[in-house]
C-alpha cells in the first residue's frame, strides 16, 4: 500500500521508508539472478545488497504502477508465475508482494537480528491473481468464524484458560498500530482490522492452554475446524489492500 502510495503522488518515499521501520530496523534488497539485477539496475545475488531507496528508484524508471499482495499457502501459489524459486521462497515466508506492471515479484525474509531483506524476482506471469471484491471477502469471514465458533464449542478451547480474552485481544492489537498512508480507505482499515482479530482467534484456538491437551482427534477436529477460517482471513486480507491500492491509484489520478 505505500508503494503504491508513493508510485501515485500520495506519500513521501521517506514516509515509506520510515513505515519499514515497523518490521525490521534495517532492510536490504538484492535480485535473485543475474538478469533481474541488470533490468532492475540492482545488486545480482553474488553482490552486496542495497538499501531500499535504490529499490523505490528502480520501480519508478521501470514504469511501475502498483503492487499486489500475494499470501501463498500449499496448493495454491496463485499469482506467482507457477513453479520456480519465487514461489518456492514465497511459499516459505507465507508472503509475498508482485508487480505485475513490470513482472516482478519479492520476498521479504528476516535474515539477522533487526534485519529483513527484500530479494526480487523474476514474475514470468501474474496469471491466476484472484480478484476478490472486498463485500465478498468481508461476509466470508464472517462466515467462516461463526461456523467455526459452532465446531469449535464442543472442543472448549477456552477451559481453564481465563485470559483467553486477553490472549485475543493483545494478538489483534498488535495490527492497530501499523501506519498507514494518509488517504487509506476506511473500509479497507476496517477489513484488516477484523481479520487481525480473527486471525487472533485462529491462533489462540489453534494452541493448548497451559498445563492441558487435546486428544489426536480433537486436534483433528479442530484443525478442520480453523481451516475454513484461515482461508478467510487469508482472502479478506488479500481484498483489503487490493482494495486500497486501487482506491489509492484513483487518487493519485486525480491529482494529475
Amino acid at each position: 500500500m505505500w508503494t503504491s502510495g508513493w508510485l501515485h503522488g500520495l506519500a513521501a518515499a521517506d514516509d515509506v521508508l520510515d513505515a519499514l521501520h515497523t518490521w525490521a530496523e534495517q532492510h536490504e534488497v538484492v535480485a535473485d539472478d543475474d538478469g533481474t539485477a541488470t533490468a532492475l539496475d540492482l545488486p545480482g545475488p553474488d553482490e552486496a545488497p542495497v538499501g531500499p531507496a535504490l529499490l523505490l528508484a528502480a520501480l519508478r524508471r521501470a514504469g511501475a504502477t502498483s503492487a499486489r499482495l500475494v499470501l501463498p499457502v500449499p496448493g495454491d501459489v496463485r499469482g506467482l508465475g507457477g513453479k520456480g524459486t519465487l514461489s518456492t521462497c514465497a511459499l516459505r515466508s507465507g508472503e509475498a508482494l508482485v508487480v505485475p506492471s513490470v513482472h516482478i515479484g519479492l520476498v521479504p525474509k528476516i535474515v539477522a537480528d533487526g534485519v529483513m531483506r527484500w530479494t526480487v524476482f523474476d514474475l514470468p506471469s501474474s496469471n491466476g491473481l484472484e480478484h476478490i471484491p472486498i463485500g465478498e471477502a468481508e461476509h466470508g469471514l464472517g462466515a467462516a468464524l461463526r461456523e467455526a465458533t459452532a465446531a469449535l464449542a464442543t472442543l472448549d478451547v477456552a477451559k481453564h484458560r481465563p485470559n483467553v480474552r486477553k490472549e485475543i485481544a493483545d494478538l489483534a492489537a498488535e495490527n492497530s498500530t501499523l501506519p498507514w498512508p494518509d488517504a487509506m480507505p476506511p473500509r479497507a482499515l476496517r477489513v484488516l482490522q477484523r481479520a487481525a482479530e480473527v486471525a487472533a482467534i485462529v491462533s489462540v484456538a489453534s494452541s493448548d492452554a497451559p498445563g492441558g491437551a487435546l486428544s489426536a482427534s480433537a486436534m483433528t477436529a479442530r484443525t478442520e475446524a480453523l481451516r475454513p477460517v484461515s482461508e478467510a482471513v487469508r482472502r479478506a486480507r488479500c481484498a483489503a489492500v487490493d482494495e486500497a491500492v486501487r482506491v489509492l491509484a484513483d487518487s493519485g489520478a486525480g491529482r494529475h
